[in-house]
């Protein structure tokens, strides 16, 4: 395995964190802001629950998915196609050993990718190729194919018919495409569109999957609450494995789970927290001399002023604030760094300031 990404930033964050008034840090997207209230009551309400749950969930959880789906995607899915996630990193890391994939398999990720993606198919040994585009790829057929839309970490957002282009052509393959989803419900400049919507897909979940996460949205990372849901054969063949391996959502958490998924009041407050942070940052940025790409959804600003990234990331040191070299998710995010908005309103309003006092 390689070493872990954010374990090289240590002393970046050592010199970050010399600034007479500490460090800001905007190098991770782990949620700051309250647990909402419904959602802590769901879990306390639960919180008996001496016997195992099942791997597949309750049917309270898997129809709060479906109804999820259907309100604020357009897409239809049905409840025995949805299958809980212990957060949705575990599933990303463990697909390929899942699905029975070894050192012939070919697994494609994205060209910018979070590194669990290569982990995932460097531990079964595959060929891990990083690519947007299928023409690339040659003759040889690929066994699993990730999307990531809207893209961590440079919020790039791909269009309904980008997402079916792919889609047809790993049809024609017999190649699963799974697409990670988690910050869907978090677009500002464009709208996201889900693998699962009928525009995407044609009406047909076959080869398709797609993974949900409350982590962002609902300020669960603590919870590790997710699932994924799609094509039949796939969800069916997935239980199977996570039943012998004990992969079991606690039962509270799915309790919590039905309440943030049949809540959007807090989730149109949370994004109303994030909009603020990202436009004070964002102007921020760009007096300091940055130019931002992409970012059109998502937690994160993908910021350059073309040069390497980690030698951005010892500017961003010097005045206190951590940030993720662009470098973390391949080779072409070495000119970038990826900014978090994940911060309280005070320390993104330090942020801001450092930023301009040049």
């Amino acid at each position: 395995m390689p070493d872990f990404p954010w374990d090289t930033l240590d002393s970046f964050k050592h010199r970050a964190a010399a600034h007479p008034h500490g460090v800001v840090d905007l190098s991770v997207g782990t949620p700051v802001d309250p647990v909402p209230e419904v959602v802590q009551r769901a879990l306390s309400l639960a919180a008996n629950a001496p016997g195992y749950p099942t791997t597949v969930g309750t049917s309270e959880l898997r129809g709060a998915a479906v109804r999820w789906m259907q309100r604020r995607l357009g897409a239809s899915v049905d409840e025995h196609a949805v299958l809980p996630l212990i957060g949705s990193k575990e599933f990303v890391a463990w697909l390929p050993t899942l699905l029975g994939l070894s050192a012939q398999s070919t697994v494609v990720i994205p060209e910018l990718a979070y590194p669990t993606y290569e982990v995932g198919g460097r531990v079964v040994g595959a060929e891990v190729v990083a690519t947007d585009s299928t023409l690339s790829l040659g003759p040889g057929r690929p066994q699993l194919l990730w999307l990531n839309s809207p893209s961590n970490p440079s919020g790039r957002v791909l269009p309904a018919p980008h997402l079916k282009k792919v889609v047809d052509w790993a049809r024609e393959r017999d190649c699963l495409v799974v697409s990670d989803e988690c910050y869907i419900e978090l677009g500002w400049d464009q709208h996201p569109v889900s693998v699962l919507h009928p525009d995407v897909c044609g009406g047909t979940h076959h080869g398709v999957l797609a993974v949900h996460s409350l982590s962002k949205r609902s300020n669960l990372a603590g919870y590790r609450a997710a699932f994924v849901c799609g094509d039949t054969a796939a969800i069916e063949l997935l239980t199977r494995a996570r039943k012998h391996l004990g992969m079991l959502m606690p039962s509270p958490v799915q309790a919590a789970m039905v309440a943030a998924l049949d809540d959007d009041e807090h989730v149109v407050l949370q994004r109303e927290r994030y909009r603020g942070r990202r436009s004070l940052l964002r102007e921020a940025l760009m007096t300091a001399g940055f130019r931002i790409d992409s970012s059109q959804a998502g937690l994160y600003l993908w910021a350059t002023r073309d040069e390497d990234s980690w030698a951005s990331v010892e500017w961003f040191a010097d005045r206190g604030i951590l940030v993720a070299p662009g470098a973390f998710y391949g080779v072409a995010g070495n000119r970038h760094v990826r900014v978090a908005l994940t911060a309280s309103d005070i320390a993104i309003e330090q942020a801001a300031q450092r930023l301009t006092a040049g």
